[in-house]
């Protein structure tokens, strides 16, 4: 935990690129049942401002998991993890159909919650590519389960 604490403050990972297609947006729409034409109709959603479809921001959100094993370190001795929630989260910019996203990852705090328990706060940004705005900016707080605990 040591090592881990000596990295506050440190992007210490960057996923790789997802694409944000159109049929990923669709099949999100089936397993959420939300619909809404802004996501799913591009005829229709190429009227509003977006001029076209755009994802969920919930969509956006849960590729979290993903990008997280791509751009954050392994935790040594972790037998287990899991989310603990989300700290300051704001959709601050809507991910077009056909967009790439890719998250950053800085350190923010180290807690040992108990011993053989640590929990880390990552600042996350998640961007789009050939934007300037991110889609997300977020802490998500995670659990960690050591081995022996």
């Amino acid at each position: 935990m040591t090592d881990l604490r000596a990295k506050l403050g440190a992007g210490l990972g960057v996923s790789r690129w997802f694409v944000v297609d159109q049929a990923r947006i669709d099949a999100f729409a089936d397993v959420t049942e939300d619909h809404q034409y802004i996501h799913i109709d591009p005829e229709r959603a190429a009227l509003t401002p977006f001029g076209g479809t755009v994802a969920h921001g919930f969509l956006t959100l849960s590729l979290l998991s993903a990008m997280g094993y791509d751009g954050q370190p392994e935790i040594e001795g972790a037998v287990m993890s899991v989310n603990y929630g989300m700290n300051r989260l704001r959709f601050v910019s809507p991910v077009r159909a056909g967009s790439r996203v890719r998250a950053q990852f800085v350190l923010g705090a180290v807690d040992e919650a108990k011993p053989g328990e640590i929990s880390l706060t990552w600042t996350v940004t998640v961007e789009i590519e050939g934007q300037v705005r991110p889609a997300i900016v977020c802490e998500w707080l995670q659990r960690h389960y050591l081995e022996g605990a």
